[in-house]
């Protein structure tokens, strides 16, 4: 048997597996750090799927790979290249020398261990509190402005990153949101809440409660935009959040006149099929049905957790009337009539009744302060982490109705050519008219082409934004957690004498 407590023997193992150790391993040390070999697993045609069964077979969970963890690793690899599971048991046994690994020659290998762990362009490598801390904005209603026939609302948009603070209408938030579109369509951009009170709407909340619940929104909406790794180191978004200038507007225009849309200025664009994993497809399927899932099911938290604010809201102020009610009960100044029959108790009776009015009183604003510990540290939160949710599946429409589509129609329309191209071949016509068929399939198999390259870097851009919500998920067990904490101080400050 050469697999005897899980190590390889030296008869078994071809001197390829040693060429590719000393490729690859440090020269003070042996071991091999789990990115090199990950890297090595990226350069096989194998899905990412398998590779990471790969990873997970030789990882001992130190960061490095022994040199038979590597050759059992590499074992693996060739297994799963003939189309086999890579499971370890495949090398118990196992008689004839291991399978050669297609990698190509060890030399080339040599390069892997001087790349850092985060040399692929495809891959995000930020936290969560590196995203949240790189910036934070606040929106404010400033007193509104009333012109000669029409009012408007203005905000105080304020960047801690920049330190600045401007003055922004509703439109000026409109324009930037379809400029950021026009320039980053193949990326998370969260929507915009409307600017007037749909029909309907104001059956259930006043135009106040709509004005604040916009601001809300916009605030959501430039934190999420505020922190996105590419937006946040965009000409357009600096401009939104430091220029100070009359005309903001044309401003943005002129900045995305002069930068382009993404595809144009990304120097990955054209080479982003390279860095796509074998199996994109399929991990966008999956990304797209879990993200939708949890999607759903966050809705339905956030649902539950408004109307939990709302009655505490309620709470607040019938706890509040009531104890109104009591006060001016008690500061009932009509004098008490004496009875022949007994003497009358309500003297005293009043004075206990107002006493209890600030009982009252002190119990509306601790059901108030819960009320708003619910909406901020809970609703709100739900509120950003559904706008992103809901962005993403704005983009994957986008992609599917838009690259996608335009591509499909493409190729209808170049197959369409090309038999109009072999007719005309077959039945000579002008040569004028042949020339000219024959330049609109050249143009059309240019403007194929520049889609498929968007295409791919659609998908590029698809993956990171993927990479980009799972690094937001764990915003929901603070959200959670934040949750029961509130439930918890409420009930104590309730219980408290």
């Amino acid at each position: 048997m050469l697999l005897t407590s899980g190590l390889l023997t030296v008869g078994s193992v071809p001197s390829y597996y040693r060429e590719v150790h000393q490729a690859i391993c440090s020269r003070t040390d042996e071991r091999v750090p789990i990115g090199v070999f990950q890297r090595v697993l990226s350069r096989t045609s194998l899905s990412t799927s398998v590779q990471n069964q790969i990873a997970e077979h030789v990882n001992n969970g130190d960061g490095f790979l022994s040199k038979v963890s590597l050759y059992k690793g590499l074992a693996l690899i060739a297994l799963a290249q003939q189309g086999k599971p890579p499971s370890p048991k495949l090398l118990e046994n196992f008689i004839q020398e291991f399978p050669k690994p297609q990698l190509g020659e060890p030399k080339e290998l040599q390069t892997l261990k001087m790349q850092s762990v985060q040399e692929s362009p495809l891959n995000l490598s930020l936290t969560l509190a590196e995203l949240l801390k790189k910036d934070n904005i606040k929106v404010e209603l400033i007193p509104e402005k009333k012109g000669l026939f029409l009012k408007h609302v203005e905000y105080q948009v304020t960047s801690e990153r920049f330190t600045v603070s401007v003055y922004r209408r509703y439109n000026d938030f409109d324009i930037f949101h379809e400029l950021l579109l026009q320039r980053y369509a193949y990326r998370v951009v969260p929507a915009l809440p409307p600017k007037r009170v749909l029909k309907g709407v104001l059956t259930s909340m006043t135009e106040r409660e709509f004005i604040e619940g916009r601001r809300r929104a916009l605030s959501r909406f430039l934190n999420l935009v505020a922190r996105h790794p590419v937006f946040s180191e965009d000409e357009l978004v600096k401009t939104f959040l430091t220029f100070s200038g009359s005309d903001v507007q044309t401003k943005l225009r002129d900045a995305c006149k002069k930068l382009g849309d993404e595809f144009m200025t990304c120097k990955y664009a054209t080479q982003a099929k390279d860095y796509l994993p074998v199996d994109v497809q399929s991990q966008f399927s999956s990304s797209r049905e879990l993200i939708r899932n949890i999607h759903n099911s966050f809705q339905k938290l956030r649902d539950r957790a408004e109307r939990m604010a709302e009655r505490s809201k309620e709470n607040a102020t019938d706890l509040l009337m009531f104890g109104k009610e009591l006060s001016s009960l008690g500061s009932d100044e009509s004098p008490v009539p004496i009875l022949a029959s007994c003497k009358s108790p309500w003297a005293a009776l009043r004075r206990s009744v107002k006493g209890l009015s600030v009982e009252f009183s002190l119990l509306s604003e601790k059901a108030a302060q819960q009320g708003r510990r619910e909406e901020d540290d809970v609703v709100e939160k739900l509120n950003l982490f559904l706008d992103l949710l809901q962005s993403y599946r704005d983009l994957c429409e986008r992609h599917e109705k838009g690259v996608l589509h335009e591509h499909h129609r493409a190729l209808q329309k170049y197959g369409v050519m090309k038999r109009q191209m072999l007719s005309a071949t077959v039945k000579p016509k002008e040569q004028v008219s042949v020339e000219q068929l024959e330049s609109r399939i050249v143009q059309q198999e240019n403007a194929i082409q520049a889609m498929e390259l968007r295409n791919y870097f659609s998908l590029f851009c698809l993956h990171q934004e993927s990479q980009l919500i799972f690094t937001y998920l764990p915003i929901t067990s603070h959200i959670l957690g934040a949750f029961v904490d509130s439930q918890v101080q409420g009930h104590k400050e309730v219980s408290l004498p």
